[in-house]
């Protein structure tokens, strides 16, 4: 084949965490539009199932948490023995936390962490030599947040930016097993983690200072598309929208214009932030609304 040309995905086995609503699902369904097999690992197991039924006869639905190693290695297991194998792994269950460092509600924080980055080296860990057999593909989801750290958003920033990070590593240690390794940045995408935070006064107050582009919330599908182009290319680095691409270019200098920009507005929105928690407290201050956040008021 060709270097470019992507790879026809009919029969491909595919296994998508976080597969139950939002990016995870959309992308299901997209990859099963395609003929590939999908192995739907997350929680909520009626809207999983009923995700798996839309994806055809071969796709399952594995409830599984990302924080639970034993049912995750479970999941994984038996999605691998349904499927025959595993040819790509989307490592997509993620969470958000708001709040700050010093206010913060530290099992939000930690959760975070856990479900975004531990999760997806328990999810990697567990695949890895169904992988290693298929020689097949790992995609990973990091942010925009892993290259630009906002103020209130230290758990998701270092969540995802660990997330980058192990994918570099891991992508050298499986390339001679035939592994190729991916990780995807988004901006703002419309699914419940960029929705449920809104009704949070500090998350408003912070997006209303992002200017131009990084302001913007992009449609679903931008990244559900996005996705599938890089799973048909095992591409090393998935975006959307298509500007993230210069800043990949430019990394070196967006943490220290994100600082700058923020100077000006980050003393208010602690405020707000720590206003917040003194209202609500800490726990419920820290936690988005909204069905994203189902997975850290269970924990």
């Amino acid at each position: 084949m060709a270097k470019g040309a992507p790879i026809d995905l009919h029969g491909k086995r595919i296994l998508v965490t976080g597969a139950a609503r939002g990016i995870g699902a959309d992308v299901s369904r997209a990859l099963a539009r395609r003929g590939a097999k999908i192995a739907l690992v997350g929680l909520e197991p009626e809207l999983l199932c009923e995700v798996a039924a839309g994806c055809g006869p071969d796709s399952k639905a594995f409830e599984a948490d990302v924080t639970d190693r034993d049912a995750l290695e479970a999941a994984v297991e038996a999605a691998a023995a349904h499927l025959g194998g595993i040819d790509v792994v989307i490592a997509n269950a993620g969470v958000a936390a708001i709040g700050t460092v010093r206010t913060i509600d530290p099992v939000a924080f930690e959760r975070t962490i856990d479900v975004n980055l531990i999760g997806v080296w328990r999810t990697v860990r567990a695949a890895l030599p169904h992988l290693i057999a298929s020689r097949g593909y790992v995609l990973s989801v990091a942010s925009l947040a892993a290259i630009a750290h906002a103020p209130g958003m230290a758990s998701y920033a270092a969540s995802k930016a660990g997330v980058e990070a192990f994918c570099n590593a891991l992508r050298v240690e499986v390339g001679p097993s035939g592994v190729d390794v991916g990780v995807a940045y988004f901006s703002w995408i419309d699914t419940d983690i960029v929705r449920g935070p809104e009704a949070h006064p500090a998350f408003r107050f912070f997006r209303s200072k992002l200017k131009g582009p990084m302001g913007r919330t992009y449609p679903l599908e931008d990244a559900v598309d996005a996705r599938v182009a890089g799973v048909e290319s095992r591409a090393r680095t998935v975006v959307a929208p298509g500007w993230i691409r210069a800043l990949l270019a430019l990394r070196s200098i967006v943490p220290l214009v994100t600082e700058r920009d923020s100077r000006s507005w980050a003393p208010e929105m602690v405020r707000i932030a720590e206003s917040e928690v003194e209202r609500v407290g800490a726990e419920e201050a820290s936690i988005p609304d909204g069905p994203a956040a189902t997975g850290i008021k269970a924990g």
